[in-house]
């Protein structure tokens, strides 16, 4: 399993925007005045003036699709909580910082720009079943406002986590729609920790089918649609191959999302690389692939050199 059981003891610990001017007629002449110098003429000024059209929102660093201009590496983690990942170790703007350094060290080696990203776990894993008997501890969205407004400011896009338990993966998104109303918002799925009947975390890997993810992804697309939003990264999270069952049955054909598959493997280089070369297997068509770096539970981790030379060369990165 790719987390550490302290992942889930530390979020129990914390369970957790025309007036017309009207002229007096007691002050109007008797006769039309003649018109002065600086008066426009009756044919221009009965023409109606233009409303400038407001140009839809863009992505970071410019345009409306992510891929394949641009590339991103990001910190992954839980607002104010360590244990849970590189994001939770500092406050919005110094997170903000730091992704942006990080990206920098892979600029020399991307042909491509190299923009900071968040990955913020917005609903996380329990081992317990809280009121609602979904093992899944649900952020009230506006307590994560403060990192994706740190984000907006500093150009750095935001992908927001998804822990289901025993509840669904669209019910969950659908809580976050005013976050993900933002351009440069986009939306992780998280197999692991999505249970089955009986299942409980940290006992059981969880898993996800094809349908489930496309009744997200469709969610998703239409909303993106409808406000004229640029296009929104859609990353599944997998190390094994049961966690995303009938995987062929995806539909990747959304041209509102850029899916990205997010191989989670942790350990020794030759592992990462057994579980990165797993992952591509049959991988339908019309999906990125994504790595993770690990601090503490990669053996060494890899340098942003290593990282971005693994072949296919990742299109996201985040550090946990």
């Amino acid at each position: 399993m790719r987390r550490a059981p302290s992942i889930l003891v530390t979020m129990l610990a914390t369970t957790i925007l025309l007036a017309g001017c009207t002229s007096n007629p007691e002050t109007q002449p008797a006769e039309p005045a003649a018109p002065s110098e600086t008066e426009t003429s009756p044919s221009s000024s009965s023409e109606p003036s233009q409303t400038p059209t407001e140009e839809p929102p863009e992505l970071i660093g410019g345009g409306t699709e992510l891929f394949p201009d641009r590339r991103f590496v990001g910190l992954y983690g839980y607002p104010g909580d360590p244990a849970l990942g590189a994001l939770g170790e500092q406050g919005p703007k110094a997170s903000a910082q730091r992704a942006i350094d990080l990206a920098e060290t892979y600029e020399p080696y991307s042909d491509e720009p190299v923009y900071p990203a968040f990955e913020i776990i917005a609903t996380v894993a329990s081992s317990e079943p809280g009121a609602d008997g979904d093992y899944s501890y649900v952020t009230e969205p506006e307590k994560l406002e403060a990192y994706v407004d740190a984000a907006e400011e500093n150009d750095v896009y935001v992908v927001l986590d998804l822990q289901p338990g025993h509840s669904d993966f669209l019910s969950q998104a659908k809580a976050y729609e005013d976050l993900l109303m933002r351009p440069n918002v986009g939306l992780a799925l998280d197999p692991e920790w999505r249970l089955s009947d009986g299942q409980v975390h940290m006992q059981q890997i969880g898993s996800v089918d094809a349908q489930e993810v496309n009744e997200t992804t469709e969610w998703l697309a239409e909303l993106t649609a409808d406000n004229d939003l640029p296009q929104k990264m859609l990353i599944l999270h997998q190390f094994r191959q049961s966690m995303i069952q009938n995987r062929d049955q995806l539909n990747t054909e959304h041209s509102e999302l850029a899916m990205v598959l997010h191989a989670d493997g942790h350990g020794t280089p030759n592992t990462k690389m057994q579980t990165w070369e797993m992952v591509q297997q049959d991988l339908p068509d019309n999906i990125y692939m994504a790595w993770k770096n690990f601090y503490s539970q990669d053996e060494p981790m890899f340098s942003p050199q290593e990282t971005i030379e693994v072949e296919p060369h990742p299109w996201f990165v985040t550090y946990q």
